[in-house]
Formats: C-alpha cells, structure tokens, sequence
C-alpha cells in the first residue's frame, strides 16, 4: 500500500507571534503536502494574522496552504485553497469562486451520503475526520470505503495518533494534529510518525 502524503492541521487558536517558528520545525521534520489554518475561536483580525504567517511559513517549505470556510480571504492572502465545512452550498460557491485555480477540499463530512453529495462538485479532495479534536467513530471506516471506490483523494485525519497507531486505512492523505502539537517537542514527535510512515522529509 502506498505511503500517505501528509496533511498538517494547525492547532485551534494558536498564537500568532509564537506559533510560526513550531510549525516550521514540525515541517521539517517531514515532508507535508497540505497544511490546513484551523480558526478555532479567533476573529476576523486574529485568524488573518496567523493565516498569513502560517501561509509565509508553510508555501515556503513546499505546502499547500488552506483557509478555513473563507475564500475571499484565501485569495486575499495569496492562498492555495480553502476547505470547506459550512455544507453543500457554500462548497458549491467556493468551487464556484476559485476553480480551478485554487484548491476546494470538502470537510465536516459524517455519512457516505454526505461524501458523495461533496464528490458531485469540482473538489480536490473529501476529508473524513475532525479537525477540532472531537471524535468521530466512522472516520476510518468511511475513509477506507471513499479510498477503495472514488478517484477523487481521500484525507483521514488522526488528531491523537502517534508513531505506534498511526494507520491512514488506505487514505491517500494522512491528517496530523493534536497528537503533535500536545507533545513536548512537536518536531521529535513528528518525526517518529513520518518514520514509521516512511515519509521522512
């Protein structure tokens, strides 16, 4: 089975000033496809802030860089994409808007029903999985089956893996979050996964 590419999430209202010089050395520590700008709780001001930084960092060590639900500020500033969890509609207008330019992921996504409905648009790729942390049992399961069936990517996200239950199920994508950045040193932890994946930078 092929070795995931790697998905980065970062964490829910990361500050700004002190959270770019983490994030470069969790990506160097592997090698990441997509990193994804979580808005947690921030504002408008707070999120576009750490958006441009995480964005300055992540482009410059090869990663698409994504907003969360805002296509107008991932144009704004200078993005690849945005993924999407606000439902059919407001995928359909971010397709609308930045294809094909830009890169449209479809997320919050909880039955076969729901992957599918997103898989009828011009998307890049189906993300199965939290991106906050919270569970959500059917993720695997609906990864494994996406991944089997569809040609459109799979992402499976795994906030708490770690180097010895770490396991895409067949996902072309891996998504890592919590489980690096809750760990003392978040670019030793992530190289212990990207070595048991294989995926060392």
């Amino acid at each position: 089975m092929a070795t995931p590419q790697l998905y980065l999430i970062t964490p829910p209202d990361a500050e700004p000033e002190r959270f770019p010089a983490t994030l470069m050395a969790v990506l160097n520590a592997a090698e990441f496809s997509a990193l994804l700008v979580a808005r947690g709780s921030m504002d408008d001001a707070a999120y576009a802030k750490l958006a441009a930084s995480a964005i300055n960092v992540g482009q410059g060590a090869g990663c698409a860089v994504l907003i969360e639900n805002d296509a107008a500020l991932a144009r704004r500033l200078g993005a690849d994409g945005v993924h999407v969890t606000d439902g059919p509609a407001a995928l359909k207008a971010a397709v609308a808007a930045l294809k094909p330019a830009m890169i449209v992921g479809a997320g919050n996504l909880h039955s076969r029903h729901d992957a599918m409905t997103a898989g009828e648009l011009e998307i890049d790729y189906v993300f199965f999985g939290p991106t906050d942390g919270q569970p959500h049992a059917a993720a695997a399961e609906l990864a494994e089956w996406w991944a089997q069936t569809f040609e459109i990517p799979a992402v499976l996200s795994q906030p708490d893996a770690d180097a010895e239950t770490v396991d895409a199920r067949g996902a072309e994508f891996l998504a890592l979050s919590q489980s690096l950045w809750s760990a003392p040193d978040p670019a030793r932890a992530m190289q212990a996964i990207a070595t048991t994946l294989g995926a060392s930078a």
